[in-house]
């Protein structure tokens, strides 16, 4: 019985000699110092973060509303040369042909209903094992030809 309070105080002491040793190294102390450090700088960093995306979003704003007013002032300026110069002809006022530019309406290609055109006849399938003919661009071309050629 008395080797089994050796061994308890042996290994309680054991613990205490590594705890005060831990807390007494200069490493440790340097190791908290270092943790400190990293937190600070990671929290730096994200400040940062969140500044730039702010900037960001600021300049942005700033940017359309700077577009917006560039084209009020554009508007306003062929109103007024059309209206103080009327007598003008349409060739000489740089205004008008600029607004007749801007106004254009870019079409959309919004049909959705077509799948993308590639030249692979079927489905590809990346989970399946079989294979898929893939057709070269020279036969694509002839067979394009031969059927222009048919009607």
């Amino acid at each position: 019985m008395p080797w089994i309070y050796a061994i308890v105080g042996l290994l309680v002491g054991a613990i205490l000699g590594i705890v005060i040793s831990r807390l007494t190294t200069p490493q440790y102390k340097k190791q908290k110092t270092i943790q400190k450090d990293l937190e600070s700088a990671k929290f730096a960093l994200e400040q940062q973060r969140q500044e730039l995306s702010d900037h960001f979003a600021q300049t942005a704003e700033m940017l359309d509303t700077l577009g917006k007013d560039y084209t009020k002032l554009y508007q306003h300026m062929a109103k007024t040369s059309s209206e103080l110069l009327p007598n003008l002809p349409e060739q000489d006022n740089p205004f008008v042909k600029k607004i007749a530019e801007h106004n254009v309406d870019i079409p959309h290609n919004d049909s959705t209903d077509e799948p993308p055109k590639d030249y692979v006849s079927g489905a590809t399938g990346l989970l399946r094992e079989e294979k898929k003919l893939v057709i070269d661009a020279p036969q694509v071309i002839s067979s394009d030809t031969s059927a222009i050629k048919v009607s």
